[in-house]
C-alpha cells in the first residue's frame, strides 16, 4: 500500500515553453497522499532555508494556476525539492501529482516566508513544529549548517496521523544525521519527535496534548520551553498553528516576523 518509487532521469532539461519554466528531475510518491519532488534550480535563485515560494502548471486556459510550496532542500542545493500533498480534485495538485522528470512546472523566483533564522532572537533550543506536509520548511533548515551555529539544540516535532505519513520526515533525519558534511553537528544536535494520533506507533499523541501535558519534555529529557533560551518555528493547519500559538504565548514567547525578531514564528501563507 505504501510502496515508495523513486524515478530519476539523466537527460538534459527540456526546452522551457512555459513562463518561469523548471524541468522536473526527480518524483517520489510516499503514499497513495503524499509525494515529493525535485526540479531544476534558477541560476539566479537565492534564498533563506525555510522560504517558499509560488510554483504550478498553466490552465486550461493558458493563465498559470500557481500555490505556495516551502522549499525543502536547504540553500545550498542544485536543485529545489518540494513536498506535496495530493487532493484529487484539488485545482492544482489533481494534476501536479502526475509529474514526471522531464515535465516542466512553473517556478516563480521570489522566494518569501517567516520561517527564517533572521526572524528569530538568539537563543538556545530551536523548536519546529510541524504536522503533515508542514515539514517542508523544515527539511530545509536541519540541512543548513547555520541552523546548528546559531542553536546547542534543535528539535523537530512531526505529527501525522498514519504511520506512512512520517517516512519522508524519518528518511530526512536519517539522511541528515549520516550527511557528509552536517552528520557530525545534526548527530550531535539535532532531535527528532515524531507522532502518529490514528495509527498504533512508538509515541502517540498529538504534540499539542504532549506539550501541555509535559510528556514531550519528559521523554526528551529536557526542561519545559523558557522564553530565554527556547525559539520556535510552527507550520501546520490553521487549527494546529493558533493551538501551538497560544500553548508558545502561555510560556512567554512573543510572535516575530522578519521585520522585528522574537521567540517564534509562523508560517501564515498557507496551511495543510
Amino acid at each position: 500500500m505504501n510502496e515508495q518509487t523513486a524515478l530519476k532521469t539523466d537527460a538534459k532539461p527540456a526546452v522551457k515553453t512555459l513562463p518561469d519554466a523548471q524541468t522536473v528531475t526527480a518524483v517520489r510518491h510516499w503514499t497513495g497522499d503524499l509525494f515529493s519532488f525535485r526540479v531544476t534550480r534558477p541560476q539566479s535563485l537565492r534564498f533563506r532555508s525555510g522560504e517558499f515560494v509560488m510554483i504550478g502548471l498553466l490552465k486550461d486556459d493558458g493563465k498559470p494556476l500557481l500555490r505556495a510550496y516551502s522549499i525543502a532542500s536547504p540553500s545550498w542545493d542544485d536543485e529545489l525539492e518540494f513536498y506535496s500533498i495530493k487532493v484529487q480534485d484539488g485545482p492544482l495538485t489533481s494534476r501536479l501529482q502526475h509529474i514526471q522528470p522531464g515535465d516542466q512546472i512553473i517556478l516563480r523566483p521570489k522566494p518569501v516566508g517567516t520561517l527564517v533564522l533572521d526572524a528569530l532572537l538568539p537563543g538556545k533550543r530551536l523548536w519546529l513544529f510541524a504536522t503533515g506536509t508542514g515539514i517542508a520548511p523544515f527539511a530545509s533548515l536541519i540541512r543548513d549548517p547555520e541552523t546548528y551555529e546559531r542553536y546547542d539544540e534543535i528539535i523537530l516535532t512531526h505529527t501525522c496521523r498514519e504511520v506512512a505519513a512520517l517516512d519522508y520526515g524519518r528518511e530526512l533525519v536519517e539522511e541528515t544525521l549520516n550527511h557528509e558534511f552536517i552528520g557530525e553537528e545534526a548527530r550531535a544536535k539535532l532531535r527528532y519527535f515524531p507522532t502518529t494520533t490514528r495509527e498504533e506507533s512508538p509515541q502517540m499523541g498529538r504534540i499539542t496534548d504532549l506539550l501541555r501535558s509535559g510528556e514531550v519534555f519528559e521523554k526528551l529529557g529536557i526542561p519545559p520551553i523558557n522564553a530565554e533560551t527556547d525559539r520556535g518555528m510552527v507550520c501546520g493547519s490553521l487549527a494546529f498553528n493558533m493551538e501551538i500559538k497560544e500553548i508558545l504565548e502561555g510560556y512567554g514567547l512573543r510572535e516575530g516576523a522578519n521585520s522585528e525578531p522574537a521567540e517564534y514564528v509562523v508560517e501564515k501563507a498557507f496551511v495543510g
